[in-house]
């Protein structure tokens, strides 16, 4: 029997589950020119930012599978830097390793799809770390393109 994964709205009951993933999102940066406890430290602020109450409208979503959580995906509004226009951006995107590979992803991102439209959003935007290649690969495989690249040396 194939399991249900329901897709709801995190609490805050849900924030130990979400820090959880952090060092998986940390170690998947790659980043050589970075101590691994910058990378963390870096990450694990960027959860506690992405969970902060806001005025910007944004909303985090939770995949669950018998009341067991899967994964997690942040969406919130964006200025497109092009266009100027409002649209979707996802600033984090997590799935736990012993769920990754069970379309958990495609259905978090088509949950964030649909709150963007909701809001008259045209276009979705996401960053991924340059060296993810497993994540650039699904992101490109379900519809995403590279817009511009951020580059960095170190000196």
């Amino acid at each position: 029997m194939e399991k249900l994964v329901v897709i709801r709205n995190a609490q805050e009951s849900d924030h130990p589950f979400i820090f959880e993933l952090s060092p998986y999102l940390a170690e998947v940066a790659q980043l050589a020119w970075h101590t691994e406890d910058v990378i963390q430290k870096m990450q694990n602020d960027y959860i506690s930012q992405m969970l902060a109450e806001t005025s910007q409208p944004c909303c985090t979503f939770i995949a669950e599978a018998n009341q067991v959580p899967l994964g997690f995906i942040h969406v919130r509004t964006h200025k497109d830097s092009i266009s100027e226009e409002t649209c979707g951006t996802i600033p984090l995107l997590a799935v736990s390793p012993k769920s990754q590979g069970l379309g958990i992803g495609k259905q978090l991102i088509s949950h964030a799809e649909n709150w963007a439209k909701q809001l008259g959003c045209r276009l979705l935007h996401l960053e991924v770390f340059a060296n993810n290649k497993k994540a650039n690969s699904f992101y490109q495989n379900i519809g995403f393109k590279p817009e511009t690249v951020h580059m960095i040396k170190p000196i």
